[in-house]
């Protein structure tokens, strides 16, 4: 709709995700109309994150270091590991404040269709995480199809480590839900993962 650098600027906004089409054009006109030297602190930050973030050795989480604050912390639990697809998850378990083990970002989901196959996941990373000191592997993939796929192929890997016990985040009703609205896989699992009180 609009000509040069400006429909080109709309365009790589509405690339990202979650912005769509009207979005991008709202932030490209108020990058249009700022100070230039808030443009140059943007611009300077997004050099920074390309520049200066880098992926932990031993997790894969993303880290200004070669090992992340949570690697390097002797306070978490060493003997457990909370396997997610993505460096944005472990910040949603952190949130929770209910785990204190470590982490292990795979990078992404199995999904065949998009080419992206265990070759292109940390699993191998993970295998060999595993020694002696780790007793129990949770599996927080996300609860989709390529999320599942992921953990049904993490168990088939993970079974034959003797005295490894491998557990799935629960899935089920959100808390303040109306069971009228959950669809038929959310309430099946709601009720097979029910737990006695």
């Amino acid at each position: 709709m609009y000509e040069g650098p400006v429909q080109d600027l709309i365009d790589e906004l509405g690339r990202l995700p979650g912005v769509g089409p009207k979005s991008a054009q709202r932030i490209a006109f108020h990058l249009l109309a700022a100070d230039p030297a808030d443009i140059g602190r943007l611009q300077d930050a997004l050099q920074k994150v390309k520049d200066g973030v880098v992926f932990c050795d031993v997790c894969g989480n993303v880290s200004a270091e070669t090992t992340c604050r949570i690697c390097r912390d002797p306070r978490r639990d060493l003997t457990l590991i909370c396997v997610v697809e993505e460096p944005k998850d472990v910040l949603a378990v952190e949130r929770t404040r209910e785990f204190k083990g470590r982490y292990h970002v795979l990078g992404g989901a199995l999904d065949p269709l998009s080419g992206v196959g265990p070759d292109q996941l940390r699993i191998k990373q993970l295998l060999t995480r595993i020694g002696t000191d780790v007793n129990e592997i949770i599996i927080a993939t996300d609860p989709n199809t390529e999320g599942e796929a992921t953990a049904t192929y993490l168990v088939r890997m993970l079974r034959d480590f003797p005295g490894l016990t491998v557990t799935r985040l629960a899935s089920g009703l959100p808390m303040g839900g109306d069971l009228e609205f959950a669809d038929e896989l959310t309430l099946g699992r709601a009720l097979s993962g029910r737990r006695s009180m």
